[in-house]
């Protein structure tokens, strides 16, 4: 019972670490694009909208950053320019 317990215990906390790491990573990617973008001529909230959505699209093992992974996936950076309201 205490084995149960305890690799329960372990199981819920692996994947909350994950969880963190996971969002802090997102994060991180999501605050370059917003500066790879800063000069755009549209809302930093629609440049944001815009970088969550591609981060969103990407796997979550990709080494690129967004404004690098967007060069090489035209339809990706399409969608999420019409979902940021990005005119």
């Amino acid at each position: 019972m205490k084995f149960t317990i305890g690799a329960t215990c372990l199981a819920v906390s692996l994947l909350v670490s994950g969880a963190a790491f996971a969002g802090a990573d997102d994060a991180k990617w999501v605050a370059k694009c917003i500066s790879d973008n800063s000069d755009a001529k549209v809302s930093v909230d629609i440049v944001s909208k815009y970088c969550t959505c591609m981060n969103n699209k990407m796997d979550d093992n990709e080494t690129k950053t967004i404004t690098q992974w967007e060069k090489t996936h035209p339809a990706e950076m399409k969608a999420c320019e019409k979902e940021a309201g990005w005119k």
